[in-house]
């Protein structure tokens, strides 16, 4: 059928219209509902207290870390039952060759799973790195040995000091990235060897300068870091206020997102130019965007990769607890932790509402 050319330009500014609203109004168009927890601080099927780091597992169950309950616990996505996997709800350090449910853990932060579908934990407060054999269920030490402190590299991962371990990422080789964030460095574990050697950072507590080599890069606050499938990692400077990518290719680091001044501005603009407060989570989605969780502006941003456009997709930016279900109106309180499935779905830890929320 031939269009009457009259008519050419209103179909063009409709089209116009219609790919705007895809690229932007389209987050809007999206739901958040509550997943796990009621809004109270607890321990029970209806109850979480202070979700921190979370993660589909290989069984496409939820896993997330039960921070104030000194717990790892599973949440089954059919039937939204949860059940522990490791912690036995006291805050110490003890268990390691037993069983994972009868250990102390303290401070869970961030949670991954290996190949071979291994659990891993960051504990804060005992300075380690745990694994829970996925097979056994038993738990043991990998790195750290319980005291604060910075010392080991070049040995073994196990006789070496750590200094509250944040987060950890594994890289496409399988090692263990640890952001040791009291030390103000990235820690880079060989599992096969068990040696450890730092990846970046100096221990200083001084500004990354854009497009220097990684190795002996200082970093202020390296909080959480993230893989995208190419192998380039995304780091998050809680102190810093700013998100940087370290090229896989070159191990140049490159500043993406946020000034370095705190605050909360830029949205729809570019990310280089936002300001961040406080950022503690990442999550790398498939549709080559950065999930950011932007904690002590209570929201979750999206960062888009290929642009560079960054964009509030949850919370207003005042602290709170919903109301559900529209994002841009429910408001969060300190979230800390963010996943992103393969369908797209945001999984985040409405850490000090008491909720895990979903948008789907």
């Amino acid at each position: 059928m031939k269009i009457p050319q009259r008519r050419l330009p209103l179909l063009s500014l409709l089209l116009s219209f219609s790919l705007c609203w895809l690229q932007a109004g389209g987050e809007n168009a999206r739901s958040v509902s509550t997943l796990a927890g009621n809004g109270l601080p607890g321990y029970s099927d209806e109850q979480v207290n202070n979700p921190y780091g979370l993660v589909i597992g290989p069984d496409d169950a939820l896993y997330f870390c039960d921070l104030d309950n000194q717990r790892i616990r599973r949440l089954d996505l059919e039937t939204r039952r949860m059940t522990t996997m490791a912690g036995n709800g006291q805050s110490g350090y003890t268990g390691d060759g037993g069983p994972a449910l009868q250990a102390s853990l303290n401070m869970p932060h961030e949670i991954r799973f290996d190949r071979e579908g291994n659990l891993y934990i960051a504990e804060r407060d005992n300075h380690v790195i745990r694994r829970v054999d996925g097979k056994t269920g038993i738990i043991s030490t990998i790195a750290g040995t319980g005291v604060a402190g910075f010392s080991g590299d070049g040995a073994p991962a196990t006789r070496a000091h750590l200094r509250q371990p944040h987060s950890i990422a594994f890289d496409p080789q399988g090692r263990l990235l640890i952001c040791d964030i009291g030390n103000h460095r990235v820690r880079r574990l060989d599992l096969k060897t068990g040696i450890i050697v730092t990846y970046a950072g100096t221990g200083e507590a001084r500004a990354t300068p854009d497009g220097a080599q990684v190795a002996g890069t200082p970093l202020n606050g390296p909080r959480t870091i993230e893989f995208d499938p190419k192998g380039n990692l995304y780091l998050a400077l809680r102190e810093g206020n700013a998100i940087y990518r370290v090229d896989a290719k070159t191990e140049r680091i490159y500043h993406v997102a946020g000034t370095g001044e705190n605050g909360y501005a830029g949205d729809g603009g570019p990310a280089r130019q936002s300001k961040l407060s406080g950022p503690k989570g990442l999550a790398y989605s498939t549709d080559g965007s950065l999930y950011i969780a932007d904690t002590e502006n209570h929201a979750i941003r999206r960062l888009d990769l290929k642009t560079g456009e960054i964009r509030t997709v949850l919370g207003t930016g005042q602290r709170g607890d919903g109301p559900e279900s529209d994002p841009l109106k429910c408001k969060l309180s300190r979230p800390h932790g963010v996943f992103v499935d393969r369908k797209g779905i945001v999984y985040v830890a409405d850490s000090e509402a008491h909720r895990i929320r979903v948008l789907r």
